[in-house]
């Protein structure tokens, strides 16, 4: 059995976990990094479809769900915009922004990895990776973390920063989560959040692999929930794209966690044009002589003249208007955690210390990341939230 001793033992090496690392190596504490992966940063690589989206130049804590938003506001005061990206900047990594969000220079989130592997090695942390952590024991003085292949580290405190559920493969197995859940902590149901939704909206299926620009608006037991616009992607299972992406999270918390809760999509597929003016063409085409399946071409792509022309062929404008300016979807479900960006849900806030990120049951034990019930917007403000609570659970001493 391999055994290691360190003061500090921080589990999950992403993207939190590595700027805890090097945060607390920075004051001089002696660090074990452990992670059940064969690499370390797998989630990292996979963040910002291979750009890696590290912040946004508009960071504050209304960004994030409601019940964190007074743990995110402290911890942001604590280590902010400016620090994340004089962070950054320090261990070389050049940067440049689009609208607002910010990115490596080299647009690659391995050289994102790169910077900070480097800084890990340069630093001396010590990292173990294939260590799957089964359990963290206490014991006089400190904790005993053992691994299921034997191993174990002992050591004076403990930072669980082993992520959430989203990605499974890539090493968020929601074994953090159960770690918090034995050491006493209360877990909010995680669900998946940025993430396609499932329909049997026949449209999908004749629309398959089409993508426009389109609002949707969330509701949710026939309240609105959320808005967005963006692309709408059809899919053989239902919809995807970055507007379906955005207003996911209410629908997911709805149909996850409150049982009989019905949600629907409802889709502007024309957001470019008022219903009167899209009325107003569709009857200047008819008078023109347009064929049904003709009326829609210049204003969507040909795809969409098969099925709006039947309703052309059999209704009246209005009801054409109404079809394409209110297009509702029933949503019966998400695609789950292996197309989640994101996990909402995790480690109850109000059993951690704003301030430290120190567990208020049990002393010793902190947190950072997705493993806490914390979660943003697209654009950026996820891995900020792992930069930043990362840095700041890093400062224990």
């Amino acid at each position: 059995m391999h055994k290691y001793s360190a003061k500090l033992c921080i589990i999950g090496a992403g993207a939190s976990g590595i700027v805890a690392a090097i945060s607390a190596k920075r004051r001089g504490t002696d660090v074990v990094l452990v992670d059940r992966m064969a690499g370390i940063g797998r989630k990292i690589l996979a963040c910002g479809a291979g750009r890696c989206n590290l912040f946004n130049e508009r960071l504050d804590d209304s960004f994030y769900n409601e019940a964190a938003r007074p743990l995110v506001r402290q911890v942001l005061a604590r280590f902010g915009l400016g620090a994340i990206r004089d962070f950054f900047h320090d261990i070389g990594l050049a940067m440049h922004t689009e609208a607002g969000r910010v990115f490596p220079a080299t647009d690659q989130s391995s050289s994102v990895l790169q910077v900070l592997s480097l800084q890990l090695k340069l630093l001396g942390i010590k990292v173990l990776t294939g260590f799957p952590v089964a359990r963290v024991e206490g014991q006089i003085g400190g904790f005993t973390v053992r691994a299921d292949n034997g191993g174990c580290v002992e050591c004076e405190k403990v930072i669980i920063a082993a992520g959430g559920r989203s990605y499974p493969k890539l090493g968020s197995d929601g074994s953090g989560l159960r770690l918090a859940q034995s050491l006493g902590h209360s877990i909010i149901e995680p669900v998946p959040a940025a993430v396609p939704l499932i329909t049997k909206d026949t449209l999908c299926q004749v629309l398959q692999g089409q993508r426009i620009t389109a609002a949707v608006q969330a509701v949710i037991d026939g309240r609105a929930a959320g808005r967005c616009e963006g692309d709408l992607l059809f899919t053989r299972y239902g919809v995807s794209g970055t507007a379906v992406l955005d207003v996911s999270r209410q629908v997911s918390v709805a149909l996850h966690r409150r049982s009989g809760s019905k949600a629907v999509l409802v889709a502007d597929l024309v957001p470019f044009m008022s219903p009167a003016e899209l009325k107003a063409e569709i009857t200047r085409r008819r008078k023109l002589g347009f064929p049904s399946e003709a009326l829609l071409a210049g204003i969507l792509p040909e795809k969409f003249g098969r099925p709006y022309g039947q309703l052309a062929a059999g209704g009246t404008p209005d009801a054409l208007v109404s079809g394409l300016k209110e297009k509702p979807f029933q949503i019966s479900g998400t695609r789950g955690w292996d197309e989640a960006e994101f996990t909402s849900g995790g480690v109850s806030t109000g059993e951690i210390d704003p301030r430290t990120l120190e567990s208020t049951i049990r002393p010793g034990v902190y947190f950072c990341g997705e493993v806490i019930d914390v979660d943003g917007v697209r654009g950026g403000y996820n891995l900020a939230w792992a930069w930043s609570s990362g840095a700041v659970a890093g400062l224990t001493q």
